[in-house]
């Protein structure tokens, strides 16, 4: 494993692939978290696991932010309040 392929992505790379990823799937559609991960982990076919948190987190924040919304079974939940299985979709009007 080279240093390259160690190296965790930044904020401006997380929040970047997440908005991109997010924008090309289009209104009404949402992503997986694991998609995101898996951009961002390059080539070691196990790195994105490790790259899951900082999706969370990120996705997390945007959501505060107004930017996205996380969905639980096709519902908007709480960003400070969800577990397991999660989407990451465009934030909605009035959401």
């Amino acid at each position: 494993m080279t240093d390259r392929t160690r190296r965790m992505p930044s904020e401006d790379d997380l929040e970047r692939t997440i908005l991109d990823l997010v924008a090309e799937r289009g209104a009404g559609k949402t992503i997986c978290p694991s998609e995101a991960a898996r951009a961002l982990a390059g080539k070691e076919p196990d790195a994105w696991g490790r790259v899951m948190p900082l999706v969370r987190r990120t996705a997390v924040r945007l959501t505060k932010e107004g930017r996205v919304a996380i969905r639980r079974k096709g519902k908007v939940v709480d960003p400070d309040d969800f577990r397991g299985v999660y989407r990451i979709g465009p934030a909605e009007a009035g959401e």
